[in-house]
């Protein structure tokens, strides 16, 4: 009798894993769907497809996957967390924070649930409820270095700061080039000539053999502690060095943003306006908008200080909202559908009975026009910072991804300058009474008087606590979390002049349609 050849053994969920690990999403997938060929109830393999489902962006799929995980395994925390991932950037917020509240109930002990769940609760804004399972987290695996920088990221938010720079060391500590750290480690204070991290940094690249995104985080670190100790040569140095590598990285075509906002100026004119549909008036958020590193942040908890308001953060809200009203026909005609969707999704982040929503998702300065139409309530306030301040504070800043535009000097400008002219078109189009602007550098000038007109302009009585927004306990997801736990100050207007000779592409692209008048912005007294 002839023996039975024998088969290839089956490949099994480590295989998957492992796959997934080196970044080979198709083989994962492939291995994942021969897994559930052999037995369907395999709940390991349908929380893998949910994560390669995340990775493809396909959030449908991912529910569906997710769903499966949770109903095979309803006892698994990171099950959980995969489906409210998926929720979430599905555009269902409050699903997504049952899912993570589910998880939060069946969380355990494990180091790797805690985190997740953590970082699920993060991704919704509610970053004290983070920062209790990152801690907890450490506490059950202090070895981990991604533990402890995520429980840095969130102190950072919450205006921990000497705790955040603790944790930060202590990563480091564990794992010297730990680039991301280092970034948020450089960040947390004015950095001095006693107590500064600059030697260590320049150490590891002349030691070299950093992949490029790491070499990218510790170039802009640099930069910024350079520049606090005001060797500004050696800062710019950096800075350059880091947009020529991140733009190299990025790859991406500038024309792309600027045309999207020549379409906007085309398509969403007065008459637009007129004809569009009545939205959903039975609310009244304010949004703060703006190109980043121009002052956003610091509208945003001078109004969320406010005993009437709560700030909600940079939700993206608005712009998943519409995504899911454009992909469902029935609703892209209705304006007032959107603008509902968008209040159950703010609702969703706790936001207290009877409070007004602020929300200062930067790229919302491209839909002010459907944020009209959708909540015709809503208050818009636009910020603005002198061109050459503005144009250097983004060059300086990393943004991981996203304004692919700011890591060079013509792109830079090219976008101010398509910003300058969606600005000036919303200001034509949208009634006085829904859009204002306000100049970063008026409030640094007069605090009070400023602040006094943007609280009447969104609709509130006065309160000294506005005045006080620095000690305010917010939490702060966005770049300049660090600074607004300080009172306004006036060092950062006019920053530029110190590195007038090394930005010259940028003053000479900038000049070519803007008066000289609006360029030079005299420095404070």
């Amino acid at each position: 009798m002839n023996p039975v050849p024998q088969q290839n053994p089956a490949r099994t969920i480590d295989a998957a894993r492992r796959a997934f690990r080196t970044g080979d999403v198709a083989s994962t997938e492939r291995i994942c769907a021969e897994i559930l060929a052999r037995n369907a109830k395999d709940a390991e393999a349908w929380m893998l497809l949910t994560e390669t489902a995340l990775q493809r962006g396909r959030h449908d799929a991912g529910i569906v996957s997710a769903g499966r995980a949770v109903a095979l395994a309803p006892r698994d925390p990171i099950a959980h967390v995969l489906q409210a991932k998926c929720l979430y950037f599905g555009g269902e917020t409050a699903k997504a924070l049952a899912a993570t509240e589910a998880a939060a109930r069946r969380v355990g002990t494990a180091a790797d649930a805690l985190d997740a769940v953590g970082a699920m609760f993060g991704l919704l804004g509610l970053h004290d409820r983070a920062g209790g399972f990152f801690a907890r987290a450490v506490a059950a695996k202090r070895d981990e270095p991604q533990y402890l920088f995520n429980l840095a990221a969130t102190e950072r938010m919450t205006g921990a700061l000497a705790e955040a720079e603790t944790h930060c060391d202590a990563a480091i500590g564990l794992r010297k080039r730990y680039a991301l750290a280092h970034y948020l480690r450089s960040d947390l204070r004015i950095q001095t000539a006693a107590r500064n991290h600059v030697e260590e940094m320049e150490a590891l690249l002349r030691d070299g053999a950093l992949p490029g995104p790491d070499e990218v985080l510790l170039r802009f670190a640099l930069g910024k502690e350079c520049e606090d100790l005001e060797r500004y040569e050696r800062a710019y140095d950096h800075v350059a060095a880091g947009c020529r590598l991140q733009h190299a990285l990025l790859r991406v075509d500038p024309s792309r943003a600027l045309a999207e906002i020549d379409q906007i100026i085309s398509a969403h004119t007065r008459d637009w306006l007129k004809s569009a549909p009545r939205g959903y008036a039975s609310a009244a958020p304010v949004f703060v908008t703006g190109l980043p590193r121009t002052g956003t942040t610091l509208i945003e908890r001078i109004i969320g200080s406010h005993p009437a308001m709560h700030s909600v953060g940079e939700t993206a809200a608005f712009a998943t909202v519409m995504q899911r009203a454009m992909a469902d026909r029935s609703d892209k005609t209705d304006p007032s559908i959107v603008g509902q969707r968008y209040m159950e999704a703010v609702a969703a982040l706790r936001l207290p009975a009877g409070a007004r929503s602020v929300d200062k998702t930067l790229e919302n300065y491209l839909f002010c026009g459907l944020i009209h139409a959708a909540l015709p309530n809503a208050k818009i306030v636009l910020v603005r910072r002198s061109p050459l301040d503005a144009c250097w504070a983004m060059l300086k800043a990393h943004f991981r991804g996203k304004f692919p535009f700011s890591y060079d000097q013509i792109e830079v400008a090219d976008y101010y300058l398509a910003f300058r002219r969606l600005a000036r078109h919303w200001q034509a189009t949208l009634p006085p009474d829904v859009m204002m602007e306000i100049d970063y550098e008026e409030l640094v000038r007069d605090q009070p008087g400023a602040s006094r007109r943007i609280i009447d302009f969104v609709g509130l009585g006065w309160d000294d606590e506005v005045l006080r927004f620095h000690t305010s306990p917010m939490p702060s997801a966005t770049a300049s979390a660090v600074q607004v736990r300080r009172p306004i100050y006036a060092s950062s207007v006019g920053r530029w002049r110190h590195y007038a000779d090394r930005l010259g592409p940028l003053r000479q692209r900038l000049a070519r349609e803007m008066p000289e008048t609006e360029l030079a912005v005299p420095p404070l007294k």
